[in-house]
């Protein structure tokens, strides 16, 4: 989760300075999502000790000012403690007279400002102007921390996805980029559901929103794999309802050139015909029984049947769509293979054995990413390069180039 990188070694003590402290330090009051160290420290703490040079004598020294006093004016003038600076500014006033310290001018500064920031908080109070200040700090966390949105690229500062991230560099999708945004799933409740539930979640939906926006398949090559950004139960307490998924290399610190993506959106009416066919001729033919005919001849041949029928239904789409420019014969060799290719499947459809099945099965599948189909698609300006099978890529939970990582916000 969202561990901060342990402190680093102690320095040496230099022998002509003031004593350091040493050991952890004291945190700052806000403990979020984010690494100690991200943001800097606030210049109100206690500074390094005075060095006095040559020629000081202690007989010269005036008067010193009063620390209490300053802590009141800088408390007052910020206003984000003005019943601390009104407290202090008094207490400096009884010590400037008892001690015959400097500072009473910021002492009366430091109080009588700090007065007017009490009197500014009660009328913002009254007239809820406080509530919608936090409702406004809450709005501007809820969602994803980094404000990324789908179609985004971005950087990872530091050395990948191989770690937790908690900060991102949004870079253009034409230049080399380490992460691609390709969708986001919403999570609701007021408390935080825990880190299996959101992981089962990424897990589940990441993969629908993945085929949505790349229908380009042959796009998600071996070095490509899917990541998601996830809410802490930290990040959660700031309105942080929202899992990121996202495209990166395979290794975690490599680059993705240009976008993956390949929807709607992005593609021509016979790009977008032609994916549609061959999409739905994939989710039936990646359905085939985890049996073998052998085991299970009737299943194999139902399956067979749903191939046969699918092929029916893609080829008359194909041949029933008008062409542009140069695709239409590539196409039409392509729907002659399917017509062939159909016929094989019919036929397993009704083997009477598991070798029989197997035989128009094999020469049923030849087409299948073939020449005639990386011929159409360099004619349609689509990826041409066909995609591995890995024996357990389209098992439950999602298909693509291999598993999923995830990172917490």
């Amino acid at each position: 989760m969202s561990i901060p990188p342990p402190p680093g070694p102690q320095q040496p003590q230099d022998p002509y300075q003031p004593p350091q402290p040493q050991g952890p330090q004291p945190q700052g009051p806000y403990q979020g999502p984010y690494p100690q160290g991200a943001y800097p420290q606030t210049p109100y703490g206690p500074g390094p000790y005075q060095v006095w040079g040559q020629g000081y004598t202690p007989f010269a020294r005036p008067a010193p000012v009063n620390g209490v006093a300053i802590a009141a004016l800088v408390l007052g003038l910020l206003c984000f403690l003005p019943a601390v600076g009104l407290i202090l500014g008094i207490i400096a006033l009884v010590q400037i007279r008892k001690r015959g310290e400097r500072g009473k001018g910021m002492a009366i500064a430091g109080a009588v400002v700090s007065s007017l920031g009490l009197a500014l908080w009660a009328v913002s109070l009254s007239t809820s102007v406080a509530s919608e200040i936090w409702a406004g700090v809450k709005e501007g966390a809820r969602g994803n921390s980094y404000s990324l949105a789908k179609g985004d690229c971005f950087d990872v500062p530091g050395a990948g996805f191989d770690q937790n991230v908690y900060d991102v560099d949004k870079v253009s999708c034409n230049d080399l980029h380490e992460a691609e945004v390709f969708g986001s799933i919403p999570l609701s409740g007021d408390d935080y559901p825990g880190d299996d539930h959101v992981t089962d979640k990424a897990e589940d939906e990441c993969w629908t929103l993945q085929d949505a926006y790349v229908m380009d398949r042959w796009r998600l090559t071996d070095d490509v794999d899917v990541y998601y950004l996830t809410p802490t139960e930290e990040s959660w307490a700031w309105g942080d309802r929202e899992i990121t998924c996202v495209f990166a290399d395979t290794d975690a610190s490599g680059s993705l050139s240009g976008t993956l993506r390949t929807d709607e959106t992005t593609l021509d009416a016979d790009q977008l015909a032609f994916l549609k066919a061959m999409d739905a001729v994939d989710e039936v033919l990646y359905a085939e029984p985890e049996e073998y005919a052998e085991e299970d001849l009737d299943a194999n041949k139902d399956w067979a049947a749903d191939v046969r029928d699918v092929l029916a239904e893609q080829v008359d789409a194909l041949g029933g769509h008008t062409w542009s420019g140069d695709a239409g014969k590539p196409v039409d060799a392509l729907v002659e293979d399917m017509r062939d290719a159909r016929a094989d499947w019919a036929k397993a459809a009704t083997a009477g054995d598991a070798d029989t099945f197997y035989v128009h099965y094999d020469s049923g599948y030849a087409y299948v990413d073939g020449d005639t189909t990386v011929a159409a698609r360099e004619a349609l300006d689509l990826a041409t390069t066909p995609p591995s099978y890995d024996e357990d890529e389209y098992d439950e939970g999602g298909s693509g180039s291999g598993g999923s990582d995830s990172e917490d916000v």
